[in-house]
């Protein structure tokens, strides 16, 4: 596979430049029964909230912020929030440290392009004792998942398989069938025939029901050094005519009304870990869909129909349009192909049996296996 350098240092050097925060359009005050986290920021940039118990304290993480020499003494306005304090983290992250006096939920989070930059807001609502201690991070979330060893999987053809969902975000939940779980499974059984295969290394996203955000799946892909990314979901809908598997790829807008429906019931819980994937004005998200369609985008469409294709071969119970499209953010990396499968509805009876009995699952699993021989025998 060609790797574009000259992509990714554009990508390093113009959309994950050196991040500031600007005190003079930042504050953190109280407000109506509330606390409102408002920062001011250089640019737009990855980013996680969530909550330690024990003391209280909000973390607001951010990829590339530089917080040397920043004044942040007339930022804090005292009350809910006690004491502020800025500090760097491994791996060019820095996160912003606010004690809490009482227990606070995060109510809303946000980020927003204007022309200054971007600007955060987070907003808390008072909280009890016991509803804070279990929605503290303690709780499941996951968002530093542990990297690959640099250079552990630098031999080979690598293939990230991403289970969707997760922890916090169960997904579809159809006739007691969650699809988090399901799609664990069908990530362990499409990465063991994978393992079969000589030149073929496999790396999961998530390895348990544990949360892990769109932004971070992309990046334990790329710390792996993978030469393609198959995330697998299974759909839900409220009625149970649709039914049969479809793979997604990355779309020039956000396609038809299903796959814009789809979008969001599956990035949705994002907005809550701090992840804004809804701005279409969001400069990261814009680069990298451009970039990513002049290269990757046209290999993750060649694998897309190789995989309906196998699909078809195995006899797989398809969808009556297996091929679409759509603005998925794990599928906007631009120095990897990537795919999006939907394994089948969890709404629908018959493809919810199919994929609760590992032999109804086993014809999929066989065509994801061999799709990818197919597409990593061209590709080398």
């Amino acid at each position: 596979m060609i790797r574009l350098v000259a992509i990714l240092l554009f990508c390093a050097s113009s959309v994950w430049a050196e991040v500031r925060i600007d005190p003079a359009r930042s504050v953190v005050r109280d407000g109506w029964w509330s606390l409102r986290v408002e920062l001011g920021l250089s640019d737009v940039t990855p980013y996680r909230v969530y909550t330690l118990d024990d003391p209280r304290r909000l973390f607001l993480e951010f990829e590339g912020l530089d917080g040397d020499g920043v004044d942040l003494s007339d930022v804090l306005e005292p009350g809910r929030a006690t004491n502020l304090r800025l500090e760097p983290m491994p791996d060019g992250w820095s996160r912003l440290v606010v004690t809490l006096a009482e227990p606070m939920a995060v109510a809303e989070a946000g980020m927003l392009t204007v022309p200054q930059g971007a600007d955060l807001t987070v907003v808390m609502e008072r909280s009890s004792v016991a509803a804070f201690a279990a929605s503290a991070r303690s709780s499941g979330l996951k968002a530093d998942a542990t990297l690959p060893e640099e250079g552990v999987l630098d031999a080979g053809f690598v293939v990230a398989i991403d289970p969707g969902h997760g922890g916090i975000d169960p997904g579809a939940d159809r006739g007691g069938v969650q699809e988090a779980p399901l799609m664990l499974q069908l990530a362990r059984e499409v990465a063991a025939a994978l393992a079969d295969m000589e030149g073929v290394q496999v790396v999961l996203t998530r390895e348990a029901d544990d949360f892990v955000s769109l932004e971070r799946r992309i990046s334990l892909a790329r710390a792996a050094g993978a030469d393609l990314l198959i995330s697998l979901h299974a759909d839900a809908l409220e009625e149970d005519e649709a039914q049969g598997a479809s793979v997604y790829t990355l779309g020039k807008d956000g396609g038809d009304a299903a796959s814009r429906r789809m979008v969001e019931r599956h990035e949705r819980v994002d907005l809550l870990e701090g992840v804004d994937l809804t701005g279409q004005g969001d400069q990261v998200a814009t680069v990298l869909l451009d970039i990513a369609r002049r290269d990757t985008g046209p290999e993750g469409q060649r694998f897309a129909d190789l995989l309906v294709q196998q699909m078809r071969d195995r006899g797989v119970r398809l969808n009556a349009r297996p091929r679409r499209e759509g603005q998925f953010a794990v599928l906007s990396a631009a120095d990897f192909p990537s795919v999006l499968v939907e394994a089948g509805f969890l709404s629908n009876a018959r493809d919810r049996e199919r994929l609760l009995d590992v032999g109804g699952r086993a014809p999929l699993v066989r065509a994801i296996a061999d799709a990818v021989a197919a597409f990593a025998a061209h590709e080398g």
